[in-house]
């Protein structure tokens, strides 16, 4: 099976709920920084909202199913973010 290992030192399997998080959180940041300077690009816009909603939705689907998994990607998101 394909393995992810982009930006961090930690891979993962193609498919597994935490690396479609992290992908995803990068692609929303990327958009993030699209739609400061493209204001009223909407289409992007929902497709941010899009992504965001689904990367809650694994989140909250990871954190059912692996407590400890969950708390290491919420560390990593803090970490990232600040």
């Amino acid at each position: 099976m394909a393995t992810i290992k982009k930006e961090t030192k930690i891979e993962y399997q193609v498919g597994t709920p935490e690396s479609q998080i992290e992908t995803l959180g990068l692609k929303i940041t990327e958009l993030s920084e699209h739609l400061k300077s493209h204001k009223k690009d909407f289409s992007s816009r929902r497709g941010l909202l899009q992504m965001v909603n689904k990367r809650r939705r694994l989140l909250s689907y990871l954190k059912g199913k692996d407590e400890k998994s969950f708390e290491t990607m919420t560390k990593k998101m803090k970490e990232n973010k600040g």
